[in-house]
């Protein structure tokens, strides 16, 4: 068994569940903003599916970083324990960044859709949960 494909199997899998978990925060609150447009009598911003989708960016890492590290492991199979260790450490870091960043845009898509302003800055707020995951993708590809 090559370990090393196991951990590009993981780090894709792993994601895939963080970027799940962080979507279902995200996207509830934003159904919930958009009830309480409706109950307002006011339409309900589309502006807010930015929130409820942004940790759906982490499965695409998952899924970027899972290419490098099979090629890495066919390439030299000898360092599978390693890989492994880099897929597992890796996923957890992402998934952990679509977490919160489903939380943060829990909270945006609350504060945006009972006030229709701070979009900008609730948007760099979400960015700066998305950067942990491009580190983790980028350091881990570099160190492959």
């Amino acid at each position: 068994m090559n370990l090393g494909l196991l951990g590009a199997g993981l780090v894709m899998g792993i994601s895939a569940v963080g970027s799940a978990i962080g979507i279902g925060f995200a996207g509830s609150a934003t159904i919930g903003a958009w009830k309480k447009c409706y109950i307002a009598n006011k339409g309900a911003p589309m502006m807010l599916l930015t929130f409820a989708g942004a940790p759906l960016t982490q499965t695409f890492y998952g899924f970027i970083l899972m290419g490098q590290m099979a090629a890495a492991a066919s390439f030299a199979p000898e360092n599978g324990l390693l890989y492994l260790g880099y897929g597992l450490a890796s996923g957890l870091a992402i998934a952990f960044s679509a977490i919160v960043q489903g939380k943060v845009g829990a909270a945006a898509a609350d504060a945006q859709g009972e006030t229709g302003k701070g979009f900008a800055l609730y948007i760099a707020v979400v960015g700066i949960a998305e950067t942990i995951a491009l580190f983790a993708m980028v350091l881990t590809m570099i160190s492959l």
